[in-house]
């Protein structure tokens, strides 16, 4: 026991020590904010390429015959010991009569091991199907392929795992893939590269964004909402840029579900072997018969939500190493007589910063986005819940659905406070509907309060500042000072931690060259002035 004791004090020390040679150099901390605000100029002459791939792409074709598997991908469980593989088999369906496949006429295995060969363990699942239905003439109904669910556990962490998937009894099983566990939940353990990305897409933009993302090799990708952009068609495959603008006399906001396969297929190079874990966007909303919402979400993807004591598949966490996250749904009852936030609650308690130093929370909508789209649209979701993620402690916020990037001081209803978490809006993937360009300080850009609620968070929270800066406005007339750094071109980030009080990220713009970054800071952590679970007092000097 002596000897492994000085091993983890030698481990802490050398940790402590490589957090001073990382902040010195160039590169701005947390602490040495507030920042003055910082608004990168538009880049008119670059325009990206939001065009969506077309269905004779041979990315999105279907790579496989009969009952092999397809659109595989892998993602997390609660902790390092498990994860799930998800695949589909057989064709998918769209037309006025369709007949959804019998989930059960085809197998859900996995054969894993710590070698390619022989795989000597297997584990089954699930399975299942899902429909997109219209009860009105004219519009195509869809019924997926079989979509399987393999949870594996007993994992040992940070270990390379090579698997096939599908059903040996028919000879059906994919190529062999890999995949590396998370490493052990402590305070000098991390992934290495965390992505993370929103609003994806499959646009030839997007294509841009996966292609810088994989050259940077992540660990493990967070996808902060909308996925596929299935929405922005009709069922006969008619799509547009925007769905509201084109198609104004649709009876029901028609999804093209086709969309998701070619999502899934172009993205098997990357997820097969790096988990994704993602969370629900407004464009996953997908309305059919019946008000049924988020069909295709909750069924494609597997989320850790019974391990992690959740009834939805909107909320949820896990840890990666001394990570604890935790995925929120903006699309949910989010209020605090609601499960979410009961949920949301024993969770947080359960939490233990000596193991899972940092934590960190995402959602779709930004609570903190001076962009003149989706302006204060999440305002109820933040009035609901900030309170509570401040009072534990959260350190990063991740969020999408402003087509654009900005990051935050550190801030606390609307006040900069260095006990309030980094909010980080990256909702600039790629999609089709192009950038966000405009901001609501400018200029006859301030939208009026009536417009902001989003129809389906609903509520109206959203008044005027009362105190600050802005107060006896809705919007203010300059850059707000929680607001460090904004800029409208397409990208994805890289969350680093490097140990339990520093961790590097960095935003890579998708027109810069290979490893030229946009964006870079250190977020630092510092427990002893931000204790957990503090008395909520805003104000940027107190706890001095």
């Amino acid at each position: 026991m002596g000897s492994v004791s000085v091993s983890l004090h030698v481990v802490m020390f050398l940790s402590v020590l490589l957090s001073l040679t990382f902040v010195d150099g160039a590169i701005p901390t947390t602490l040495d904010g507030p920042f003055k605000p910082v608004t990168v100029p538009l880049d008119k002459s670059f325009r990206g390429h939001a065009v969506d791939l077309p269905d004779t792409d041979p990315r999105v074709q279907r790579p496989v015959k009969g009952w092999q598997p397809e659109q595989i991908k892998v993602s997390l469980s609660t902790n390092y010991d498990s994860v799930w593989i998800s695949w589909i088999t057989g064709e998918f369906q769209i037309g006025d009569d369709v007949k959804p496949l019998d989930p059960k006429s085809v197998a859900s295995v996995v054969r894993y091991g710590m070698s390619r060969f022989p795989l000597t363990h297997q584990a089954m699942g699930h399975s299942l199907v899902y429909s997109q239905l219209y009860p009105f003439q004219g519009l195509h109904n869809y019924t997926s392929g079989i979509i399987h669910h393999v949870r594996l556990s007993g994992l040992k962490p940070d270990t390379l795992y090579f698997y096939q998937c599908g059903d040996p009894s028919i000879s059906a099983m994919s190529d062999v893939y890999y995949f590396r566990t998370m490493p052990v939940s402590c305070p000098w353990s991390y992934p290495a590269r965390i992505g993370v990305v929103g609003d994806l897409g499959l646009t030839y933009n997007t294509t841009s964004t996966i292609g810088h993302l994989m050259r940077n090799d992540p660990d493990l990708v967070l996808l902060v909402g909308d996925a596929s952009y299935a929405n922005l068609y009709l069922t006969n495959g008619t799509g547009a840029d925007c769905y509201s603008c084109s198609f104004p006399n649709s009876p029901i906001h028609e999804t093209y579900q086709p969309r998701w396969d070619y999502w899934g297929r172009y993205m098997q190079h990357l997820v097969s072997k790096v988990p994704i874990m993602m969370i629900e966007g407004n464009h996953e909303i997908e309305e059919q018969v019946g008000k049924q919402t988020f069909a295709a979400y909750s069924a494609r993807f597997a989320f850790p939500s019974e391990e992690s004591g959740s009834s939805s598949t909107f909320y949820y966490s896990f840890n990666a190493g001394g990570i604890h996250f935790v995925m929120l749904g903006g699309y949910t009852n989010y209020n605090r007589s609601g499960d979410q936030y009961r949920w949301l609650q024993k969770d947080l308690a359960k939490v233990d910063r000596n193991v899972t130093p940092w934590l960190v929370a995402t959602w779709h909508p930004p609570w903190y986005s001076t962009y003149t789209a989706h302006y204060r649209e999440a305002e109820c979701m933040r009035v609901a819940m900030e309170e509570l993620l401040y009072k534990y402690g959260v350190d990063i916020v991740f969020n999408g659905h402003v087509h654009a990037y900005e990051r935050s001081n550190r801030v606390y209803n609307y006040s900069l406070d260095p006990c309030g978490p980094v909010h980080i809006a990256i909702g600039d993937g790629g999609n089709r509907e192009k950038r966000a360009i405009t901001h609501a300080d400018e200029p006859e850009n301030c939208p009026r309060p009536s417009t902001t609620p989003d129809k389906f968070m609903g509520g109206f929270c959203a008044f005027n500042f009362t105190s600050g800066p802005a107060a006896g406005k809705f919007c203010w007339d300059r850059q707000p000072d929680y607001s460090a750094y904004r800029e409208s071109s397409f990208g994805h980030g890289i969350l680093e931690v490097k140990n339990e009080t520093h961790a590097l990220w960095t935003w890579y713009r998708n027109q810069d060259a290979y490893g030229t970054t946009g964006d870079v800071i250190y977020i630092v952590r510092q427990p002893e002035r931000c204790p957990v679970e503090p008395e909520v007092n805003p104000g940027y000097n107190r706890r001095g």
